[in-house]
């Protein structure tokens, strides 16, 4: 028994289960031995009944709250229109899942209560949680051309080539969203990993970070040193300032930031007059003009590299927040 508990050191659930369950090791009885109640031999199953391996239930008790300060900038005169939005906000709650999710979705979004007896446990900032925002869009008919302020009398086949262009673009920039690192065990409910701990106030540096291979990294990482081959001699490495959760313990639930969005949009459009009712319109629209690269914290709380146990990627960004540059031209008619 003593050797069963060594091996499953922080997982003590599986254990007892082991002690109690025939088929798991041994098809007849249970490992090392089944319980003995009141002198009497018994076959297994008298602590965990073999008809289920987890129960869920719902109340009515989840609490969240948000607060915001939202400022907004907004012109329009002069052919020019734009909006500058800016957003200081915290949203926090003790569990970010939809009433409809259940334990098999959401990956490493899952974030049920783990502990009915201290349902606020891990209450945090929410998963979609960002503490600031920016919001920009912007329209400009350029002032060249026939009838704008330079250029007011020239004449058509100057004002086809100078005049009927307009600008336009949108702009979001946010800070970072957050995540959860997981112990490798169930120890608190036997149903969901529980958030590691960290063993200190210090907390490691997030962001992008490509791993230098010479130290076992295979690309882009949330964390600047997560310690992939070095875990054991570095103890400032990422993975070294976690420890698993012990039972009873809830973790740190979102307590680190990944990436956030940064995103630059615009369409360049020329117009033609035909007649009065008719037009043809050139635009040039070109998506993520920087062809900036920001990763998903998401893709790499799905792709398990949030846990404790996968030494070998942890921290590993799987996918980004959006796409590469495209850009896209297009021809129209209007009548």
């Amino acid at each position: 028994m003593y050797d069963l508990f060594c091996n499953f050191s922080g997982n003590e659930t599986t254990a007892l289960e082991l002690a109690d369950s025939p088929g798991l090791i041994n098809p007849t009885t249970c490992f090392p031995a089944c319980a003995t109640i009141n002198g009497t031999l018994t076959q297994g199953y008298d602590y965990y009944s073999p008809q289920f391996s987890s129960m869920d239930a719902w109340r009515s008790i989840g609490n969240s709250s948000y607060n915001a300060a939202q400022f907004s900038l907004r012109h329009r005169a002069g052919g020019l229109a734009f909006d500058l939005n800016y957003t200081y906000s915290r949203s926090i709650d003790d569990g970010s899942n939809a009433e409809r999710v259940s334990t098999f979705e959401g990956g490493g979004f899952a974030s049920q209560i783990l502990d009915s007896w201290f349902p606020r446990q891990n209450r945090a900032v929410s998963d979609f949680d960002t503490t600031q925002i920016f919001n920009a869009n912007l329209v400009y008919e350029l002032p060249f051309g026939r009838g704008k302020h330079f250029g007011a009398g020239m004449g058509s086949f100057a004002n086809a080539i100078v005049g009927g262009w307009t600008l336009s673009g949108l702009g979001r920039y946010s800070t970072g969203y957050p995540f959860t690192l997981l112990s490798p065990e169930w120890a608190t409910n036997y149903d969901l990993e529980t958030p590691a701990v960290p063993i200190s106030n210090a907390r490691p540096k997030t962001g992008s970070y490509i791993v230098a291979q010479s130290t076992g990294g295979t690309g882009p990482n949330v964390f600047q040193d997560p310690g992939i081959t070095d875990s054991n001699n570095n103890p400032n490495a990422a993975i070294n300032l976690f420890r698993p959760a012990y039972p009873g313990e809830g973790g740190l639930r979102n307590g680190l930031r990944g990436p956030g969005t940064f995103n630059i949009d615009t369409t360049v459009t020329k117009s033609w007059a035909i007649r009065e009712s008719q037009l043809v319109k050139f635009s040039w629209s070109m998506f993520n003009v920087t062809n900036s690269a920001r990763f998903d914290v998401g893709t790499m709380q799905l792709s398990g590299n949030n846990s404790l146990s996968t030494s070998s990627s942890f921290g590993n960004f799987s996918s980004t927040l959006s796409n590469p540059r495209v850009m896209e031209f297009m021809l129209r008619y209007v009548f």
